[in-house]
């Protein structure tokens, strides 16, 4: 099957021609195939977006709590209003935008402690935390481990990102 491609951009292509129902059955065939999946609806396409945006902030950006707090950044990058945002992706996801960072920053935590290249202090900053007290309240809450703790498992309690 050849697609006429016009960009790819972080995982996303654009086909520059709309698709026949067949070709489309047969993209998403042989994308499932793959492990992947074929998002062709406005909403799903919009809530992905909010998780691509919340996992790079968290995950990999070096400044990503800086700047504008998280509604505000995912609010301008999509162009649309964080209530609505927030509402449609809470009904579909059956979890508050809110929680879903909750998550992701809980899972880094995890990966820089067990990295064990930071303090906790170190940590607690560059997740955008206001104390490590509150870091390490959160992480108790969701882990059911406090930091240290968790650091002296020495064993992988990680989840792939795409199960958090």
């Amino acid at each position: 099957m050849n697609l006429n491609i016009e960009e790819i951009e972080l995982g996303k292509v654009n086909v520059s021609s709309q698709l026949s129902n067949d070709k489309i059955e047969e993209v998403r065939k042989v994308l499932d195939e793959n492990g992947f999946e074929l998002i062709d609806d406005k909403k799903s396409k919009l809530i992905d977006r909010i998780k691509t945006i919340i996992i790079e902030r968290t995950h990999y950006s070096e400044s990503g709590f800086e700047s504008l707090n998280t509604s505000e950044y995912i609010s301008k990058e999509l162009g649309h209003d964080y209530s609505y945002l927030s509402n449609l992706f809470s009904s579909v996801e059956g979890i508050t935008i809110e929680k879903y960072i909750i998550n992701q920053k809980i899972e880094k935590v995890k990966e820089l402690l067990v990295y064990d290249e930071l303090s906790l202090n170190e940590i607690s900053y560059q997740l955008g935390y206001s104390s490590v007290q509150h870091l390490s309240n959160q992480f108790k809450k969701i882990t059911g481990l406090t930091p240290s703790h968790f650091k002296k498992l020495k064993e992988n309690k990680r989840k792939p990102l795409d199960q958090v």
